[in-house]
């Protein structure tokens, strides 16, 4: 992996266990001195492998839904493109914008309160640019399941460390939690006593506050965002159609042992399985996959990918 010793690869791994743990208690697990963990933490920010330390939250638990469409392009040029991207990017309920290789041209995720909502949105969007959409599909998120970055230790380790977004009940919060949030959701190691300048109060209540959205499970945890291209990793999303359904479950339980797995996605009305992998190449993604028809003959009608080429946006945390 691309200037990485295995020290490096153990701290990031820790880092994506609990994001907001501190140097001491990492260099402990490592092997190494608080000051060397800092630094070498300094150096992996600074070469862009680290982009931020965020937080995981369950938008569900806040009383909205999520909703995924995909969109393929048609008589547009790069200033159409960029106008509809720019759109959808200055929608403060947007969770994530991309450009996608493969299927389809666009990729965005929205945060409603209700899909009344979500059909007026989209009534304003095609009144716009209708013309522009050869092709529309949708989804509604039920769960999503963020698993570790496994691929970065050589041994084998605890895959059963993971959150869940999705499928929970709503809780109630009020102002003061919903602000510690926003900080919280792209900074996720800020410390406690500069969130409570930020917000005027002390550090006692912004512990006891983010104690309380763990406990609701708001808060699901702390993670590390990578850019995988510079550890010589390709992202790829695999959607399953499924020949036998009965074996859906079977085959999730296989998959989710698999230490290249990030992300699985449960959703409804698109494929049977949703996954998504950061792997060494297109070839080793083709690997895992024939490895699966292998395990589960006739069970896989096909399967179809599509790589990211650009995120243009990602908001952790709905605007209230």
């Amino acid at each position: 992996m691309k200037n990485l010793d295995l020290k490096d690869r153990k701290i990031l791994y820790e880092l994506d266990l609990d994001s907001r743990q501190s140097f001491r208690s990492i260099g402990k697990k490592v092997g190494l001195s608080k000051d060397t963990v800092a630094s070498r933490v300094k150096s992996l920010v600074e070469e862009g492998i680290i982009q931020n330390f965020y937080t995981v939250i369950d938008a569900y638990k806040l009383g909205y839904i999520s909703i995924r469409f995909y969109l393929t392009f048609q008589y547009t040029n790069p200033e159409i493109e960029k106008e509809i991207i720019d759109y959808f990017i200055q929608n403060k309920n947007i969770y994530w914008v991309a450009s996608i290789e493969g299927r389809f041209d666009l990729a965005i995720i929205l945060w409603v309160k209700n899909i009344h909502d979500f059909y007026r949105f989209w009534e304003k969007t095609l009144e716009k640019y209708r013309d522009y959409f050869e092709k529309q599909v949708f989804s509604l998120y039920i769960e999503l399941f963020h698993y570790r970055s496994s691929f970065l230790m050589d041994e084998r380790v605890d895959r059963k460390k993971f959150e869940i977004t999705g499928g929970g009940s709503p809780v109630k919060i009020d102002d003061m939690d919903c602000k510690i949030l926003q900080i919280l959701a792209p900074n996720a190691r800020l410390p406690i006593t500069e969130i409570a300048d930020k917000l005027h109060t002390t550090s006692i209540v912004v512990k006891n506050r983010i104690k309380k959205l763990i406990r609701l499970e708001v808060i699901q945890g702390f993670r590390t965002k990578l850019d995988f291209s510079k550890l010589d990793r390709d992202y790829y999303k695999v959607d399953i159609d499924l020949k036998e359904y009965s074996k859906n479950e079977v085959i999730l339980s296989y998959l989710k042992q698999n230490p290249y797995l990030i992300y699985l996605d449960k959703s409804v009305g698109y494929a049977d399985i949703e996954v998504e992998f950061v792997v060494k190449n297109l070839e080793h993604l083709r690997e895992i996959m024939d490895d699966v028809k292998l395990k589960f003959p006739n069970a896989i009608k096909n399967y179809k990918y599509f790589s990211v080429k650009k995120v243009y946006k990602i908001q952790l945390m709905p605007e209230r």
